[in-house]
């Protein structure tokens, strides 16, 4: 199988994305540490996984938005394993609304530290454990909101913001650790849905964005795919 064996993380894996990121992995013969805020939502997936996969999963609860919980998470995981080969950074909880009014203080910095400061953090964690993988990727699901001009989106402005900060990293980590070899792979996808004819004209579907992650990862180490960018219906 195309993924046999290999270690994986997938972060936000307890529903849409991060669920059809964690079965698709684990459908290709991975081994997928699932996480989620809501550890029975992260058990649910992995139950997912169990009875149909080629692969395996173990659940997890991480809640990217309290350092202590990313802390936790990793610690457990390095207990668990002695690398990891793929993280997919993908839990970040969308915000809709035009106005800053639109959103509560807290639902701000939720917004800001699970996208930011989770993702940076558990990156900063598991990254002993990526580096003695002999392949490792780290998989970042951006958003088009972290695009330089895009106003597409119906996405609060602090989601805009987060994803702006999230994509600088993405940026800066890719360069400093190629020479590693490890690739650092990050998706800015416009608003989607999870379901939907996948044809042209038609809003791009969450199982699009997740080939685009499965096609990078799969292939050869002397293939450095940095960033997809997505033409978009809406003008």
């Amino acid at each position: 199988m195309l993924f046999d064996g290999l270690r994986v993380v997938v972060t936000g894996a307890g529903r849409d994305t991060g669920r059809t990121l964690a079965l698709a992995f684990a459908e290709r013969g991975a081994h997928v540490a699932v996480t989620a805020r809501d550890p029975a939502a992260a058990g649910r997936t992995a139950d997912l996984i169990s009875r149909g996969g080629a692969g395996t999963a173990e659940a997890f609860g991480c809640d990217l938005t309290k350092p202590d919980s990313v802390r936790g998470f990793a610690a457990a995981l390095a207990d668990r394993t002695d690398r990891i080969d793929v993280l997919v950074n993908n839990g970040a909880a969308y915000l809709p609304g035009a106005g800053l009014d639109d959103a509560s203080d807290h639902e701000i910095v939720d917004t800001v530290a699970g996208a930011v400061t989770g993702t940076v953090l558990l990156t900063r964690h598991l990254l002993p454990l990526l580096r003695a993988s002999d392949r490792p990727d780290i998989v970042n699901l951006v958003s088009a909101c972290g695009e330089v001009g895009h106003h597409r989106s119906d996405a609060h402005p602090a989601f805009y913001a987060a994803k702006h900060a999230q994509a600088g990293f993405a940026g800066i980590l890719s360069q400093r650790l190629r020479a590693e070899g490890i690739r650092v792979i990050s998706l800015y996808p416009p608003d989607f849905v999870q379901d939907g004819p996948r044809v042209a004209g038609a809003p791009l579907t969450a199982r699009s964005v997740v080939e685009c992650v499965l096609f990078a990862v799969g292939q050869p180490r002397d293939c450095f795919i940095r960033e997809f960018h997505f033409e978009q219906v809406r003008p």
